[in-house]
């Protein structure tokens, strides 16, 4: 399964949620979804710009699915490069997850960066998928040569 067309239709309905059009009718309301994301302290690059990350996620409930994203910024550049997802389980237990995304070569280079994995689901409202993050850890890690 592919998950990028997924993620683009959580990042549409993100922006229906920001002008109002996507709100859900309070009687949708559910407990709010909790749930923990951790990101490994090393990532690897190769010569290609292949970057591969890991860490972990827990999540106990979910009514729809979900994804564990992560992205990768370097240096002061305000640039993040999404470095692809992973279909998470949900039932209580500590599960790793590992993503691998390509860059420009050269865009990123082997050294300190900072990543953010998102652990986030899609629920249907109304009939729209639309995001609820069960949680998001930011970390500097240290991206070594493959």
């Amino acid at each position: 399964m592919r998950v990028r067309p997924l993620l683009g239709a959580a990042a549409g309905a993100a922006l229906l949620l920001l002008t109002g059009a996507g709100a859900a009718p309070a009687t949708a309301s559910v407990l709010a979804p909790t749930g923990s994301v951790t990101v490994d302290a090393v990532g690897r690059i190769t010569a290609d710009g292949t970057v591969t990350l890991s860490g972990t996620y827990r999540c106990s409930s979910s009514s729809g699915p979900v994804f564990v994203s992560s992205s990768l910024s370097q240096g002061v550049s305000t640039t993040r490069h999404g470095i692809g997802g992973t279909r998470a389980v949900c039932d209580g237990a500590e599960h790793r997850w590992v993503n691998t995304g390509q860059t420009t070569p050269g865009s990123v280079v082997a050294g300190a960066a900072r990543v953010e994995a998102t652990l986030m689901e899609l629920r249907t409202f109304s009939g729209l998928p639309l995001p609820s993050f069960h949680a998001v850890q930011g970390q500097d890690v240290t991206l070594t040569q493959a």
